[in-house]
């Protein structure tokens, strides 16, 4: 039997996520919407759909409030399940130079992406870590949405990558050569937010965003970026943690070689102008103010093979 859909008085969205709407045009029908779609517990659907994961995507704030995004990638299909539908359980932890290695621990707010790039199918779970030990922790659910397909690139699972030799971290304040190339080729990346507050519509997020490459375009002395915003399923979970507390986390990642690049800093919604229209199909366009980089080499241990970009990207 289908759970119903919001469990709270209060509104979904919180006050940024409200405004976004507002000016966006889509306030009153958001609402709705936001009400039927988002849940306060795992559907059955979205438990199975978990259980068939091989990784999946992190985002968790620090305790200045800086967002930081992750890969996180399992001994093994089925390393996050659902013991029930309040909860997730994940069956591994961030490597210790990873930004979240430290941020796992009961409390913490996290948003966890689950996304299948083999099929495009994506599903959201946001709430608090819960349950830590040596082996991975607990997801207590307070969001729980699916999100279309939308500007996922398709891809076909390669072999695993064997061990490689550990090659160190490196940690820069700005993109360098090796950093700007890696973004300037992406045609993925994923990002963190946070909003803070005790109700169930704060807390982190982390969300998919996808283009032709060059999609994201690095200033020239490496010390920001910024990518075109397009329509999406308009309830700017994103935008709205932005237009609260203007910080994020990103993280880039290569899928032939593993690289895993993470890029943290100030953000900005550029609204319009010139920058804006330089992007075809672009809504609006997102600045990120680089205040940290850090680049860890073949530190995702999947690889893939592209097989077809989104349908849904613009031309040009």
């Amino acid at each position: 039997m289908p759970l119903p859909g919001w469990p709270h008085a209060a509104s979904p969205f919180h006050a940024g996520e409200q405004a976004v709407q507002q000016r966006a045009g889509s306030r009153e029908r958001m609402e709705q919407i936001g009400r039927h779609v988002l849940r306060g517990a795992l559907p059955e659907q979205h438990r199975a759909f978990f259980a068939l994961l091989n990784f999946v995507v992190l985002g968790a704030a620090d305790d200045s409030g800086q967002p930081h995004a992750t890969l996180l990638a399992g001994p093994r299909v089925g390393f996050v399940h659902a013991p029930d539908d309040g909860c997730l359980r994940i069956d591994a932890l961030p490597a210790a130079d990873d930004p979240l290695a430290g941020l796992l621990q009961p409390g913490r707010a996290l948003g966890l992406l689950g996304i299948e790039l083999q099929t495009r199918r994506r599903n959201r779970a946001n709430g608090h870590v819960v349950q830590r030990n040596d082996s991975g922790f607990g997801l207590q659910i307070e969001q729980s949405f699916g999100n279309c397909p939308k500007y996922i690139q398709k891809r076909e699972a390669l072999p695993d990558a064997a061990p490689a030799a550990a090659v160190p971290a490196r940690r820069a304040t700005r993109l360098a050569a090796t950093a700007a190339a890696l973004v300037s080729a992406a045609d993925t990346f994923f990002i963190a937010t946070h909003a803070a507050g005790a109700a169930a519509h704060f807390g982190s997020d982390v969300s998919h965003r996808g283009g032709r490459p060059g999609f994201v375009r690095v200033a020239d002395d490496g010390r920001s970026l910024a990518w075109p915003d397009f329509a999406g399923n308009r309830f700017f979970n994103t935008l709205g943690n932005l237009a609260v507390e203007p910080a994020a986390g990103l993280v880039f990642v290569d899928f032939g070689n593993g690289d895993l690049l993470h890029v943290s800093g100030r953000a900005e919604i550029v609204w319009q102008g010139p920058e804006l229209d330089a992007w075809a199909g672009a809504e609006r366009v997102l600045r990120l103010h680089v205040s940290a980089v850090l680049h860890r080499p073949a530190a995702w241990p999947l690889r893939w093979r592209l097989v077809e970009p989104s349908p849904e990207l613009p031309i040009g």
